[in-house]
This record gives C-alpha cells, sequence and structure tokens, in this order.
C-alpha cells in the first residue's frame, strides 16, 4: 500500500443466529454516538486482520467494504481510516478517505501474509487517532487472537474513556478470540457478531448498518432499515 504508513508501538502508543443479530442491533442502538465536530463527517477506522487465515475471504472483504461504504453516501457519508496487518510485524494505516474508489483502490494492494495478529497495535493506532481528532467507531474484522487478552482489554478500556465504541465481527468459531472480541465491544459499549463465510449478505448488511449509524445516528439508521433487507427491517423494528 505506497500510501500507507507503517504503524509502530511508539506511534501507535458458525453463522449467527437471528437471535445473535437481534442481540447485535440493539446493542448497536445503545451505543452513545458523539456527533461529528463542528458539523464535519463522522470518522471510522476500519481494521482488518489480513494474515494468511482471512486469505480465503479476502475478496469478498473488499466487495462488502465498498457496499458498506455507500450505504452512508446518502447522508454525508463517512470518513474511513484502512488498517491492517499481517506477515511479521507489519501493521499499516491508509490515509483517511471519503470516497469508495480510493477506499477500494488501497484495499486492491493489500494482499494476506502469513503471520500472528496485532489487536493491541490497532487498538494504541486507534487511541492515538481518537486523541487527536474524535473518532466515532472502530470495526474490525478478525478470526483468531494470538495475543495477552488482559492487554487487549487495557486498551479497549482507553478507547472506552475517548467514548470509541468497537464493533468486532469474529469469521468462525475461535473460542479464545471471541471471548476476547467480546469484551472489546463490551468495555466500548460496542457490539459483537460472528459469521461464516455463508453469511456474506448478511455481514454486509450488519457493517453497513453500523457505518450508517456511526455517520448519522439512530434516526439515519432507521432510514437505513427502511431501505435495507428483511432482516434488518425486522430487527430494527424490536430494536424500537
Amino acid at each position: 500500500m505506497g500510501t500507507d504508513r507503517e504503524t509502530s508501538d511508539r506511534t501507535m502508543p458458525a453463522k449467527a443466529t437471528a437471535q445473535e443479530v437481534d442481540a447485535f442491533l440493539r446493542q448497536v442502538a445503545l451505543t452513545p454516538r458523539v456527533a461529528p465536530q463542528h458539523g464535519g463527517r463522522g470518522r471510522l477506522v476500519f481494521a482488518l486482520d489480513a494474515t494468511a487465515s482471512r486469505r480465503p475471504t479476502w475478496d469478498e472483504a473488499q466487495r462488502i467494504q465498498a457496499d458498506m461504504f455507500r450505504a452512508t453516501a446518502d447522508i454525508g457519508g463517512l470518513d474511513v481510516q484502512l488498517v491492517f496487518f499481517r506477515g511479521l510485524g507489519e501493521c499499516k494505516a491508509s490515509p483517511w478517505v471519503s470516497e469508495t474508489g480510493q477506499l477500494l483502490r488501497l484495499m486492491r494492494q493489500v494482499e494476506c501474509v502469513g503471520g500472528h495478529t496485532q489487536i493491541e497495535r490497532v487498538l494504541n493506532h486507534t487511541l492515538a487517532e481518537a486523541r487527536e481528532r474524535k473518532v466515532n467507531a472502530l470495526v474490525y474484522v478478525g478470526d483468531c487472537l494470538e495475543e495477552n487478552p488482559d492487554d487487549i482489554a487495557m486498551r479497549a478500556g482507553e478507547l472506552a474513556l475517548l467514548g470509541v465504541p468497537i464493533f468486532a465481527f469474529q469469521e468462525g468459531e475461535d473460542s479464545q478470540a471471541k471471548a476476547c472480541f467480546k469484551e472489546m465491544a463490551r468495555l466500548t459499549r460496542g457490539a459483537y457478531c460472528s459469521f461464516d463465510r455463508s453469511s456474506a449478505a448478511q455481514l454486509r448488511q450488519l457493517l453497513s448498518a453500523v457505518a450508517v449509524y456511526a455517520a448519522g445516528g439512530m434516526k439515519a439508521l432507521e432510514d437505513y432499515a427502511a431501505r435495507a433487507g428483511s432482516e434488518v427491517r425486522l430487527l430494527i423494528g424490536q430494536m424500537r
């Protein structure tokens, strides 16, 4: 990713059931939202595990991200920063972008490489960004955990103090990752949801719902639900 900046520790101080999706969207509705500063656009950090285990779903992730971004266009949109980690200690963040084409061009330059998870570095990076200017939400998509969950929980707690909710999406059923991702969401008053390769459409709707909510709040989410698939409309009705 030619325009990305390499992050550093110094600068970065099974398919979900209907009930699980329902619970996820209820959590989204309860997440405190801070309006973008000075009437500006919302800011969302979109972080991805790009290690080898994610390779089979990487192309689909690009398409899902594009749909998520488009869902916010009619309400003023979002500025999105793509963060990914892979390989031997590689963790990069893109510039903040405001157009779907820019985001997709950045993603197309990324390929999955074997390595360990670096979730704590993602959280440290988000902390640094949020201290500089308000970040409305962090979306994290990953499948496993190879770090100390207590260290990650500590960083999540710091994000909670800055009002940054974490929306954690887990591919697969790794139990250690599940416990950690749920705790990240709980501490920040965000939300957790699991998915698998057969639920791409469901993931697309949920990611779009989070993006719309971060950009425009509950009213925007309700308007989105009216246009979205039956799953989201039904669950938004339960959220009321």
